[in-house]
């Protein structure tokens, strides 16, 4: 069989789960929201990370402890 009749398999995209609802999604440049199935799962993970859903546990290194900015009290200043 020559190159030109050979049949070349056509390759499938690989499926990967929804980090956000557990479904497949393809991972393929067609799937403009990947890893995620949806643009819905897209945003309801990117809500998350903005109303500090996902938080990373552990104490300040030494290089943190003392940088402006990291502490934020309870309340603002002033009050």
């Amino acid at each position: 069989m020559s190159p030109s009749t050979a049949k070349s398999p056509i390759a499938k995209p690989r499926l990967v789960r929804c980090p956000q609802c557990g479904e497949q999604a393809p991972w393929a440049p067609e799937n403009s929201f990947r890893p995620f199935c949806s643009e819905r799962c897209q945003q309801i993970d990117l809500g998350c990370w903005a109303s500090d859903g996902y938080r990373i546990t552990g104490q300040l290194s030494d290089d943190e402890a003392g940088t402006p900015g990291l502490d934020f009290p309870d309340t603002p200043p002033g009050r």
